[in-house]
């Protein structure tokens, strides 16, 4: 069996190595031309069953890396106003351990059959059952099982389910880092800090690694080759139409540095000094997006009715919704549950299009759950309105 899975984002990387494991051929097209084309994100937050999932896809001895490379979340969140004075704390929580998007990336990639450079222009399926994906460049690729983890804007998706729309909320959100210093640590105390403005709120996390990658590689694993980040503060502004600048900021990401610079003009220095410190090429603009939901597309069992093709989708790509948190843990789950069921595929318990099915209907359900979630703590951040929504 060979499976090409289109896009070498997180979700991507999982299903590919637990396929993998399962004596399974994996090829995987990504878009971008090298691993370090383009910024990876910043830090999540992963649960202990997505953490689970992602030791089941890497070899055991690389276990003690993976725990070193996390950060934790210890002490109360805490919201303060501009000028840091204290108006309230939220319980330490537990919810998991804090990962960087693109170390972690790097650890999934190591070893696996990555073809980059390949974007994808579209797919058919051929008389004999398997797929064919077609490149920009004019390259094509063939195979049992195409699995779709390109993202919220899927190329896939876009042609399998031509209906679905993506919906903008309206709100931008300017997001970068700045390196942890002795300086900066006490704005997060804690396991965050919000700050509440007269206009805008922003939100402050903390990656903080228990060893630094590149040397917790070095004495764990030296086959794997991790980037040299350092800890740092996360921050994250969210704004709305009602700011003018925001449609010119729009346009040019770097200009969401300065559009913060200017609206925190009159906030306590250590604040503004974190913005002005920040990593200038790992800062930038982006959109609040979600879609239209996304209803099973093929059922099981004789007589299944709907789209036959050997296609399914993972992550965003199967599941969009805002940003949240939930994204990467989410993506995580899918790469398990499909790699199980094409294990029974495999092992003559199902066909492989009600396999698929089985897969398709559970994703979709705790997905949809997941973004009622998300819209909801939308609407609880002031972030939008619940007429605003399309559920």
């Amino acid at each position: 069996m060979k499976v090409m899975v289109i896009g070498a984002g997180l979700g991507g990387l999982c299903v590919a190595r637990g396929l993998v494991q399962q004596g399974v051929q994996v090829v995987i097209h990504e878009r971008d031309a090298l691993a370090d084309a383009r910024f990876q994100g910043y830090r999540i937050g992963l649960s202990e069953e997505s953490i689970e999932t992602v030791k089941w896809c890497l070899p055991p001895r690389w276990h003690p890396l993976l725990d070193s490379i996390s950060g934790d979340r210890r002490g109360a969140g805490r919201a303060v106003d501009p000028q840091l004075n204290l108006l309230g704390t939220v319980p330490a929580q537990d919810e998991g351990r804090l990962f960087d998007r693109h170390v972690l990336r790097h650890l999934l990639l190591t070893g696996l059959d990555v073809r980059y450079g390949d974007k994808l222009e579209h797919w058919h399926e051929r008389t004999d059952g398997t797929v064919r994906a077609v490149f920009a460049d004019g390259g094509t690729d063939t195979g049992d099982l195409l699995v779709a983890a390109d993202g919220m804007g899927s190329t896939v998706r876009r042609q399998l389910l031509p209906t679905v729309r993506r919906i903008d909320l309206g709100v931008r959100g300017v997001i970068g880092r700045t390196p942890l210093t002795d300086e900066n640590i006490g704005l997060v105390p804690g396991f965050s800090t919000l700050i509440v403005g007269p206009e805008v709120q922003m939100f402050l996390g903390k990656m903080q690694f228990r060893v630094p990658p590149q040397q917790a590689a070095a004495e764990l694993a030296p086959e794997v080759v991790l980037p040299g980040t350092a800890s740092y503060l996360r921050w994250l502004m969210l704004l709305g139409p009602e700011h003018p600048q925001i449609a010119a900021a729009d346009q040019d990401p770097a200009a969401g540095l300065g559009l913060v610079q200017r609206l925190i003009a009159t906030w306590h220095p250590d604040v503004r000094k974190l913005i002005n410190q920040a990593d200038r090429q790992n800062s930038g603009l982006g959109p609040l997006e979600y879609t239209t939901p996304i209803e099973p597309w093929r059922r099981a069992g004789k007589g299944g009715a709907g789209i036959s093709a050997p296609i399914t989708l993972l992550g965003d790509a199967a599941h969009p919704m805002p940003p949240g948190g939930l994204g990467a843990n989410l993506a995580f789950r899918d790469a398990k549950v499909l790699c199980g069921r094409i294990a029974e595929a495999m092992g003559g318990e199902l066909p492989v299009a009600d396999a698929l099915a089985v897969y398709e209907g559970e994703m979709l359900e705790y997905g949809a759950r997941a973004r009622t979630m998300a819209l909801r703590q939308l609407v609880e951040l002031g972030i939008t309105r619940p007429d605003q929504l399309v559920s």
